[in-house]
């Protein structure tokens, strides 16, 4: 029985790779010259440090703008707020979801069954299992959950006939 999975997965060495990048040019640009900002990766929460919210907004742009060129998806960022840390400085945490929520597995599964379409949806773990009597009707199901679920970026896994 064919079938495929709807996943929501982020390359975790790109997103390494992003934060030494914004590092580095944090540290070179002149705007940023004697300051304490920088991006701490602990798994897949980013820390962006920086002395002043306008230059942690500037940080947290140069990062937006170097996961879109590693093809990170930028939608897949949780972004916290604004605390305080010692003397003037501040920090926001950022978090890379990874893995389809429950809440929006759910939607999706709705979403196909509300579609009236022949194939069978389930939630495993954090990916959807979809499967169906053929292939065409596999590929309509993609085409509908990636016209009805955009806010969120999701990807098409392990077709198999």
């Amino acid at each position: 029985m064919p079938s495929f999975d709807i996943v929501s997965e982020v390359d975790k060495q790109e997103v390494r790779n992003t934060v030494d990048q914004v590092n580095k040019e944090v540290s070179t640009r002149f705007d940023f010259k004697g300051s304490d900002a920088r991006v701490e990766q602990a798994d897949y929460v980013l820390t962006v440090y920086a002395d002043t919210e306008f230059q942690l907004d500037q940080v947290q742009e140069i990062l937006a703008q170097k996961l879109a060129k590693r093809s990170v998806d930028v939608k897949c960022l949780d972004i916290g707020s604004v605390e305080k840390v010692s003397g003037n400085k501040v920090k926001r945490s950022v978090t890379v979801k990874t893995g389809v929520e429950t809440e929006l597995a759910k939607k999706i599964v709705k979403c196909i069954k509300d579609s009236k379409l022949k194939v069978q949806a389930s939630i495993q773990g954090d990916s959807v299992r979809v499967s169906g009597a053929k292939r065409d009707v596999l590929q309509d199901t993609i085409a509908l959950v990636r016209k009805s679920i955009s806010d969120f970026p999701l990807q098409y896994q392990n077709f198999r006939d």
